[in-house]
């Protein structure tokens, strides 16, 4: 953690919700029905932290032939639909957020229109609003820096006072590439007891598993001067 920092740098799925082993699952069922056969846990350990695009494209890649078009759009509306009916906050993540007195924002692999859909079932987009970060909106997803370094300009924050909070490997190494702290975060669902040490050989200056221990390093001692 550097000794003062300027801005808090959210990823979405697996750190904000709790989402990420649901959109593997909805992902490998469509692939699979369509004649290219993954499971869950392939792409948990393959694609969680990276756009679609670099999943699409590597499943492409595997296959020797190109997806149609018609199963990307599956895939986007099934995964649309269950992050609308399944998602919620990651417990404590509102009571940090009240606390936490430097500015926050979001910066997710995941395009626009799944921000607004898993991020407004969780009441959590109108929170973050307008500092929403797609990786859509950069040359290069994670593990490349240039989704939080875009994301640290939008607020006119310097990348030395910016703190990462990140679940996945590619996170961890954008944050790190990016010249930020990060700390990972090991709460969600599809982290297993090794995800933390995990994280912390990928860079991450500390791994949490809660929004508790994510207060801790985040917030100033309880009573202590603003």
């Amino acid at each position: 953690m550097p000794d003062g920092f300027d801005l808090v740098i959210f990823d979405c799925d697996g750190v904000l919700i709790d989402s990420e082993m649901l959109v593997c699952r909805v992902c490998a069922e469509v692939f699979t029905a369509q004649g290219f056969p993954i499971t869950a846990t392939e792409i948990a350990r393959r694609f969680i932290g990276r756009s679609a695009a670099q999943m699409f494209g590597e499943i492409e890649r595997d296959a020797g032939r190109p997806l149609p078009e018609a199963l990307r759009d599956e895939v986007k509306g099934r995964v649309n639909a269950a992050l609308a009916g399944e998602v919620e906050a990651m417990p404590g993540l509102g009571a940090l957020l009240d606390r936490l007195q430097v500015p926050a924002c979001v910066a997710s692999s995941s395009d626009p229109e799944r921000l607004r859909t898993s991020l407004g079932a969780a009441g959590l987009y109108e929170r973050f609003q307008p500092h929403v970060y797609s990786a859509v909106e950069v040359p290069r997803g994670k593990p490349a820096p240039d989704l939080f370094l875009h994301a640290a300009a939008r607020l006119g924050a310097a990348p030395e006072a910016c703190v990462v909070v990140e679940d996945s490997l590619a996170g961890v190494a954008a944050g790190r590439a990016a010249g930020m702290a990060v700390i990972g975060f090991t709460g969600g669902g599809h982290c297993g007891p090794s995800h933390g040490e995990a994280l912390r050989a990928a860079g991450a200056g500390a791994a949490v598993r809660s929004m508790a221990e994510l207060a801790a390093l985040l917030l100033p001692p309880s009573g202590a001067a603003a």
